[in-house]
């Protein structure tokens, strides 16, 4: 199923991005070859975490993703080594912050080469800091603070998974975040529209 989504979006103005199951290569370079143009790894705690992700999403010598020929949505090339700079460059990769872990180790996951988000869980993230589900607690606001800090300190982009509901966008813009996904299912329509109306521009 993941192939035709992707194939819907080719031409579109929106760039296909996959969340994996798993940080996990086989399941990082499946996502790539059917297409995708980013790849979210969820619970990632560690540097070493980080780096992995970065490896399987990347050519050598930024990486170890196997040779899967080339994809025509990346504009055309004239040889293979231009192909893999540009999939090099241009693939964004996006590190789930879900755990006190990575907490602890933000300016270590933040400040490897290649990543270029790191994506907030905040469902997950709530859970690990003893709060479930409430993202207004104190607690809970000093982590998004420090998640904010750390992608500014290291020129990359702080991001929110989805708006919970009820939380005005701005509310997080105005924290730092950028970068926000819409939600699923049932949300969506709704999501949407007050998700890009909420968010001042």
């Amino acid at each position: 199923q993941l192939r035709p989504s992707i194939e819907t979006m080719r031409g579109k103005k929106a760039a296909p991005l996959v969340r994996v199951a798993a940080n996990q290569a086989y399941q990082i370079c499946f996502a790539l070859d059917a297409g995708a143009r980013g790849i979210v790894v969820p619970m990632v705690n560690t540097r070493a975490e980080a780096e992995a992700a970065v490896r399987a999403c990347r050519y050598f010598p930024l990486g170890n993703r196997s040779n899967a020929g080339v994809r025509g949505e990346w504009g055309e090339f004239k040889n293979y080594r231009d192909y893999m700079d540009a999939v090099n460059n241009e693939l964004v990769i996006l590190p789930m912050i879900e755990t006190n872990e990575s907490l602890e180790n933000l300016d270590a996951i933040a400040s490897v080469p290649g990543v270029d988000v790191l994506l907030v869980g905040p469902s997950d993230l709530s859970i690990e800091l003893g709060a479930p589900l409430d993202y207004q607690c104190d607690h809970y606001q000093r982590a998004l603070n420090k998640i904010a800090a750390a992608a500014a300190k290291h020129g990359v982009v702080a991001a929110m998974y989805f708006i919970p509901p009820g939380m005005d966008p701005n509310f997080y813009v105005q924290k730092g975040f950028k970068f926000f996904t819409m939600p699923w299912g049932p949300w969506a329509t709704a999501g949407i529209q007050n998700g890009l109306s909420g968010i001042k521009r």
